[in-house]
């Protein structure tokens, strides 16, 4: 994750100077590095960066790139958090050498980074970047919803914000947008250079989306997406609102009279074998062992034959519903077994 957005980082719109040493930070998102980086930096520096957002989150800070001079203690060049504005607050860490520092959360809304070198031996120094907590998210419900800062109202300008979607093993995500309203593209390059929506499949980027150029429902072929909101220092939209659900793992298989579908308990921890079921809720599944089992003969539960490709297909849908709050969302599943293979599939529902 860190490298997609290492790389993803290096082009964004934020704009730092190279050469800068310390200050005050207050956008939703930003870069800071040390001076002349990626270059050595200079002997004898002492810089200070106060991270600031609003009152009512916290400050996350990623590092991208980190090689100081090492020392047993740290006592030379180092790199030093604090929770807070100033070096009387909580110490969060002491860091120097070559590996990078871990994720930082603070518990308030400011964050300080110090970073000190002494009077020889250097190095290339960090790159790093922060995010408010509304501007970084991890979601690991099986079902949610999450918008850009502010939304319904306009986004801020010059933000990086990226939002990270992670089921368990074995489960993919599926995701729709409900509004979707960016800046408009270029309209001599045709492309999305100002601000736009960046999605991620594990390492692979399925596209960038910007204007009223609504992405399509996506499917993941791994258990995370990553989303990337980046806005430059000018025009900005209302933004958007996404709905995500986990996709569970299903096993479907078929005779030539049955239907035989099997669903992992550990992926469904919140639910009971009443909220599985194939056609109608009086299908429901039994719960066998560590797992949700259907066995359904094709003259019940509802399904159907039809003709798909010049070939008899048995079709039904598999309904599996999630508590969300105090209602529920439901994932549908057509299921299918040709008859002449005795081959079965299955398709998520959008």
């Amino acid at each position: 994750l860190h490298l997609v957005l290492a790389r993803h980082v290096h082009h964004l719109p934020l704009g730092f100077t190279r050469d800068v040493c310390g200050g005050v930070l207050t956008g939703l998102s930003g870069l800071l590095s040390s001076p002349q980086y990626p270059d050595n930096y200079p002997n004898n520096a002492e810089c200070r960066w106060v991270m600031q957002v609003s009152n009512s989150t916290v400050v996350s800070l990623v590092f991208y790139d980190f090689q100081l001079e090492k020392s047993e203690d740290c006592s030379f060049d180092y790199v030093s958090l604090f929770d807070g504005p100033s070096v009387s607050h909580r110490h969060l860490g002491h860091f120097c050498g070559g590996t990078k520092p871990p994720d930082i959360v603070s518990s308030t809304n400011q964050l300080l980074l110090v970073f000190k070198s002494d009077f020889n031996i250097g190095g290339r120094g960090f790159k790093a970047s922060y995010f408010s907590g509304e501007c970084q998210q991890v979601f690991t419900a099986i079902t949610g919803n999450f918008s850009s800062p502010r939304y319904p109202n306009i986004y801020p300008n010059n933000i990086n914000c990226h939002w990270t979607v992670q089921q368990p093993p074995g489960y993919r995500v599926k995701v729709q947008f409900l509004h979707f309203e960016l800046e408009a593209r270029d309209s001599l390059s045709d492309a999305c250079d100002y601000d736009f929506v960046a999605i991620f499949d594990g390492d692979t980027l399925l596209g960038k989306w910007c204007g009223q150029d609504q992405p399509p429902s996506l499917l993941s072929s791994g258990n995370r997406l990553l989303f990337v909101l980046s806005a430059d220092r000018k025009s900005a939209s209302r933004g958007f609102h996404v709905s995500y659900a986990g996709v569970i793992p299903v096993n479907i298989s078929c005779t030539r009279t049955h239907f035989q579908i099997q669903v992992p308990v550990h992926a469904l921890p919140t639910l009971t074998r009443s909220d599985v079921y194939l056609g109608r809720p009086s299908c429901m599944a039994q719960l066998l062992g560590s797992l949700y089992r259907i066995g359904s003969r094709f003259d019940a539960c509802g399904t159907e034959s039809q003709r798909r490709r010049n070939t008899t297909v048995l079709v039904n849908i598999l309904y599996i519903n999630f508590p969300a709050g105090e209602q529920k969302v439901t994932q549908e599943y057509e299921v299918q077994c040709e008859l002449k293979r005795k081959e079965a599939s299955y398709n998520i529902i959008p």
